[in-house]
């Protein structure tokens, strides 16, 4: 059986934390910003978990997570 290919577009964008979980980007943080409370641009700055119903699709793509 051969191995299977990580798919590298989520490689770059999804990492697990130590116990397991998912870690994502927020979204809507990179242009037409003037127009965004700045708590929220604050609030949209780093990490966050990713859902438990995305995290099965992105673990196929990951197989070696």
């Amino acid at each position: 059986m051969p191995k299977i290919k990580t798919h590298r577009g989520a490689a770059k964008r999804f990492s697990a934390t130590g116990t397991g979980k998912l870690k994502r980007n927020h979204a809507f943080k990179r242009h037409i910003l003037t127009k965004k409370a700045p708590k929220n641009k604050r609030n949209m700055c780093g990490t966050c978990l990713m859902a438990a119903a995305d995290a099965p699709a992105v673990r196929q793509m990951m197989p070696y997570l």
